[in-house]
């Protein structure tokens, strides 16, 4: 398991692989300036622990190579296991679309010997997603600005345009299948979306709340628009079925009337 393991709760005990670099406790200014620096000198921001490599001797490793921010780089974990003798796979899976991760469920069960598991899971996603899909057809589709950095903002890409559309919604910032890039506020504003999401990566709802709130602070910030925090890191950011959630999350905010909410998912900021 990698630091960032922690879903579901006993993925807590299993053992560590892999640490992050960034120091504790940052706030999203300098843990951006931190990785920038990282990143413009080649240094990792994430390290493998060889031993506990070398003493679970796994058969099967998973990776992303999707973002460098998120995740240890594959050649290390390649280097690693040449470097160790493991003989294991290296799985890469890099989805970039919703029905890409849902598709890559059934990849990763395959690769595990769970098949028939994951493609009842599978079939379970399409089902609910299919269902959000029924109840906000022919309605309006408001304009959804999906923020997944505060300080300074970051449009949300890879898949997360695809949630808003299967929610309801039109994506007026992000791009599909491109990594999450720096904005201003003013260009946030410029895009005029109707419903704000802060969404910020590796956050989750408590922590994303108070992001939010000083973000309505900020110079530039859109005036008059309603804002909405979400558990970004549970059901937003991390390439796995709970986008599904994420997708009922945001349909329960721009079709309440339509679609029951999720509120251990979201809190709205402003109204």
């Amino acid at each position: 398991m990698t630091v960032e393991c922690d879903y579901p709760e006993q993925a807590r005990a299993r053992r560590v692989v892999s640490r992050t670099t960034l120091p504790a406790g940052l706030p999203p200014a300098e843990i951006d300036a931190f990785v920038r620096a990282r990143m413009a000198s080649g240094e990792d921001l994430y390290r493998l622990d060889e031993e506990a490599f070398r003493e679970i001797d796994p058969d099967l490793v998973l990776t992303q190579d999707l973002c460098a921010v998120c995740a240890v780089d594959v050649s290390d974990v390649d280097a690693a296991m040449n470097h160790l003798g493991c003989k294991g796979k290296v799985l890469t899976v890099d989805p970039g679309t919703l029905d890409e991760v849902i598709t890559s469920v059934a990849m990763i069960g395959a690769a595990v010997g769970r098949a028939d598991s994951a493609q009842r899971l599978v079939g379970d996603l399409r089902a609910r997603l299919q269902s959000v899909a029924s109840a906000v057809s022919g309605r309006p589709r408001p304009r959804v600005a999906m923020v997944e950095w505060t300080d300074p903002p970051f449009t949300a890409g890879h898949w997360v345009p695809d949630l808003v559309s299967a929610a309801g919604g039109n994506p007026v910032i992000g791009t599909l299948r491109v990594p999450s890039v720096a904005t201003t506020w003013p260009a946030v504003a410029a895009a005029e979306p109707q419903v704000i999401v802060i969404a910020p990566c590796g956050y989750r709802l408590h922590d994303a709340s108070m992001l939010a709130e000083e973000a309505t602070r900020a110079e530039g910030f859109p005036a008059d628009v309603p804002v909405w925090a979400i558990d970004a890191d549970a059901v937003v950011v991390r390439p796995g079925p709970r986008l599904v959630d994420g997708v009922e999350a945001l349909g329960g905010i721009l079709h309440p009337d339509a679609m029951p909410g999720r509120p251990e998912y979201v809190t709205q900021i402003r109204f």
